[in-house]
């Protein structure tokens, strides 16, 4: 797996200060709330493992997937929800948690799905944000890094399943996937 790696953008060491950092500033945010975090499936599941050992208040989780697949290699700008979440919203206050923040169409989605069903607030914690350079409109409330426009593995970020476990983000050889028919959403 590590030949496949360019180079290595966040270490394990500066994912591990940064997610710390965030659990500090989400617990101090969220004291005598009702918090509830949504982890978007596959890919932020580390980071949220991750992060709910930080925070010091009382809190829920639950999933949701999405696609914009089907059955196709390539979006098709259509979102499906493949597993909704578990619980009833109402009354919680919810913090999305998700991996990579770039053209934000599957999270608008998700949040305006959320938003119908009467929480108390919606907010959003990203490990990365790329959105800036596409334009993204969606205000990210907790930010862990910013990166390049790059397609990026590890630390439960994927290529075709793959690289998920790596305990860093790396910046993925682009041999690897210039020919292929799977991209992960977040690059399209």
């Amino acid at each position: 797996m590590l030949e496949d790696i360019e180079r290595i953008i966040i270490s394990k060491q500066e994912i591990k200060s940064k997610v710390k950092e965030l659990g500090k500033t989400i617990s101090k945010d969220y004291q005598n709330r009702n918090l509830l975090l949504v982890s978007i499936l596959k890919g932020s599941v580390v980071f949220l493992a991750d992060l709910i050992r930080e925070i010091n208040v009382p809190l829920s989780i639950d999933f949701i997937c999405a696609s914009s697949y089907g059955k196709d290699a390539f979006s098709s700008g259509k979102i499906q929800i493949l597993k909704d979440l578990d619980v009833d919203v109402k009354g919680y206050d919810i913090l999305i948690v998700e991996d990579i923040l770039d053209s934000g169409n599957t999270l608008r989605y998700i949040i305006e799905m959320l938003q119908k069903r009467n929480p108390n607030s919606i907010k959003l914690c990203t490990l990365m944000n790329k959105s800036k350079q596409n334009g993204n409109k969606i205000k990210c409330d907790y930010e862990g890094f910013k990166i390049p426009n790059e397609f990026v593995v590890g630390y439960g970020l994927d290529y075709n399943e793959k690289y998920r476990n790596l305990s860093f983000i790396g910046i993925l050889k682009p041999q690897i996937f210039e020919n292929s028919k799977y991209i992960r959403s977040d690059f399209l």
